[in-house]
Parts: structure tokens; C-alpha cells; sequence
């Protein structure tokens, strides 16, 4: 689609669409549309256009290119799309959805968070904290702060949650060295951070075994990896450092017996033992035409609900703040007894993967959830 037909489409169509539009754009640019469009009751060649596809002589809008019921308006993001070439879609954080479950626990350790950093980035955050709350607390408090104040030094955004994820652990041991509550020194917290930019480009950094997951064509595209002492990878950065590895009564493998994860922000006792704040990031161009919804997670979800549930729970959902409600709930149903929390980011293909015969048995094999999911 030429740059000036995007401007008039979005002109004339108002700004007001529905995400829907964009398969069927898509179609229109590559011209697959399976016949010529003709107009009703004519008897000489076909006068309609694909832009009048009625013969109205109307402008076409974009919910005339629909296909599936959306249910989430969304203004197009004019700079990128001529950027890019294609329609992009606003992601309003109004339509984001967040909930946190306290679970069986006496305390809720998690945190999440969302907030628009500048007019062209949206961050997105779950903290899953454990030795108290304290590291999700000071993480909560002061990430996007951090991460605010490197955009404007670092273009690149795989180098500025790198960078944060480091700056925030190093003043959170500040923070604790400081502080006469020593248990701060064994307070840590996982971290699953997104960015995105300009309404396309989806940039995921984490530490631990919260998990970020992509619903692209209702299949989970799974953009992190747990960080736990059963990669091979991991469990010898922790030998080499000194720390060993061991197994409870349950069979999960713990560094120096304390900590399920390798990578975590606090933590302090057991830097020297291995244990690092450096996440792992991953860069990825959305398919707003193929992509739903991006949805962050703390393990008290994955251990109990696989990924291809959590895209299913979410595609019967009516909009991010119920689905977010969902599969928090949907955990504590299944039997988790931590602490659950979920953000849902709705993008351009929001409710078209929904399907009505999913269903759901309680009964599932146990080894088909959990972190191996």
C-alpha cells in the first residue's frame, strides 16, 4: 500500500478503526481478493473499486475491510504506519488488563506494572518476588524510572532493559546494605519487562521463571526461558561460581539449596554463588494481523496452566482486564497455592482466534503444565 493511499484511508476512514481491518488490508495491498468486485445490478464492466466496493461512490472505511468481531476499537499510529508500510494499531493502556491473586499464601509478593514511557513506548512489567516482597517492592518503585532515564542515551532497547535490569540490581544492594533489616539480603524477586515501540516492535528482558508468551495465530510463541538450575548452561555458570546445586523432597533442583532460579534481581547472599541479575532479552516485529495479545506471567500460573491453555483461557475472554482476572483465578482453580498475576496487552488480532469448542479437563496429565509447558 503506497504511503499516500495510507494517508487518505486513515483520513477519510477517521480515526477510530477496528484492528480487524488489517488481514484484510493486507490482502487488499497483495491483491488476493479471490474476484473483481462487481457492482449490484450492473450490465456493463464492473465499475467498483476495491476502495468502493459497493459502488456508493462512498470512501471506504476500514471496518469495511472486516473480517472477524473485534471487539476493541483502536486509532491507527500514523507515523509508523507510514513508517512501516501497513497499518499499526494503538495500544491504549486502557485496554490493558492486570490482576494479582494473594493465592494460599499469607502474603502477595508479586507486583505488575504498565505505563507509557514516551509518545512512542509502552512498558509492561510482572515482578514475582520471594524472601518478602521487598525486591518486588523497590523494583515496582523504581524500573521504570530507570529505564526512562536511558532512553534518552540508548536507542537500542535490548541495551536499555540490560542496562536497567543491572542499574536497579546494583541499587537495590545499596538499598539493603544500608538498611538495619538484614532481610533484605535474601529478598529477590524474578522480572519480565516489555517495551514497545511505535506500536511494533516488542522487546521482552527477564530474569527468573515469570514468562512472557505471544498469541500469534492462537498458538503460544513463547519469548522467554525459565531460568532455573535445570539448564545445563545455567547450572554450570553456578559451579563455576562456587554455588552448587540441590533437590529437595519434591525433586526440584535449588542453588545452594535456597533458590528454584539462577538469574534473579536481590538475592545478595548468593551473588557470589552464581546467581546474576543480567537478563536475557529477546527482539520481535509484531504481525498485528496474526498477533492477539501479548500476556506476561508469574510462575504461580505457569506451574499449574501450560501456555496453549493460557492463549486459550484468553481468546474466550472478552477483553484483557477479564482475561487478566481469568487466568489468575483459572490457577487457583487447577490447585497453584502461590501467588498468581498476569498483564494482558491486547494487540491487532485481538478476538479473531477465539474459539467456542475449547474446552478444558481437570483431570490433564500435570507433566504437560508447569515450567516444562
Amino acid at each position: 500500500m503506497s504511503t499516500a493511499a495510507l494517508i487518505t484511508l486513515v483520513r477519510r476512514g477517521g480515526t477510530q478503526v477496528r484492528s480487524r481491518a488489517l488481514l484484510s488490508g493486507r490482502l487488499l495491498q497483495d491483491g488476493r481478493w479471490g474476484v473483481t468486485p462487481t457492482c449490484p445490478g450492473s450490465t456493463s464492466e464492473p465499475r467498483c473499486s476495491r476502495f468502493d466496493p459497493d459502488g456508493s461512490g462512498r470512501p471506504a472505511t476500514w471496518d469495511n475491510f472486516g473480517f472477524w468481531d473485534n471487539r476493541i476499537d483502536e486509532p491507527i499510529l500514523l507515523p509508523p504506519s507510514i513508517k512501516y508500510g501497513k497499518p499499526i494499531p494503538k495500544v491504549s493502556l486502557a485496554n490493558v488488563g492486570g490482576a494479582s491473586q494473594i493465592g494460599k499464601r499469607k502474603e502477595n509478593e508479586d507486583r505488575f506494572d504498565f505505563a507509557q514511557l514516551t509518545d512512542q513506548i509502552l512498558y509492561f512489567a510482572v515482578y514475582d518476588g520471594h524472601g518478602g516482597p521487598a525486591a518486588a517492592d523497590f523494583c515496582h518503585t523504581h524500573m521504570e524510572q530507570c529505564i526512562l532515564d536511558l532512553l534518552p542515551k540508548e536507542q537500542d532497547l535490548e541495551t536499555v532493559l540490560t542496562l536497567a535490569f543491572l542499574e536497579i540490581d546494583k541499587a537495590f544492594a545499596r538499598h539493603a546494605h544500608l538498611s538495619a533489616d538484614a532481610t533484605l539480603l535474601t529478598s529477590g524477586t524474578t522480572a519480565t519487562v516489555a517495551l514497545l515501540r511505535d506500536g511494533i516492535e516488542l522487546v521482552v528482558a527477564s530474569v527468573g521463571d515469570s514468562r512472557a508468551i505471544l498469541c500469534r495465530k492462537g498458538k503460544p510463541m513463547k519469548l522467554t526461558i525459565d531460568h532455573t538450575p535445570e539448564r545445563k548452561d545455567e547450572k554450570e555458570r553456578i559451579k563455576k561460581c562456587g554455588g552448587f546445586v540441590a533437590w529437595n523432597s519434591l525433586g526440584q533442583p535449588h542453588v545452594n539449596g535456597r533458590l528454584a532460579m539462577t538469574r534473579s534481581l536481590g538475592d545478595l547472599d548468593l551473588k557470589t554463588s552464581g546467581v546474576i541479575a543480567e537478563p536475557e532479552t529477546r527482539r520481535i516485529k509484531l504481525h498485528h494481523a496474526d498477533d492477539s495479545f501479548l500476556v506476561l506471567t508469574t510462575d504461580g500460573i505457569n506451574f499449574m496452566v501450560n501456555s496453549q491453555e493460557i492463549c486459550d483461557f484468553v481468546n474466550q475472554c472478552h477483553d484483557p482486564s477479564e482475561a487478566a482476572h481469568a487466568v489468575t483465578e483459572q490457577a487457583i482453580q487447577y490447585g497453584t497455592e502461590d501467588n498468581t498475576t498476569a498483564v494482558v496487552v491486547p494487540f491487532g488480532a485481538w478476538g479473531k482466534y477465539k474459539n467456542s469448542e475449547v474446552t478444558f479437563s481437570f483431570s490433564r496429565s500435570f507433566a504437560s503444565s508447569g515450567r516444562w509447558a
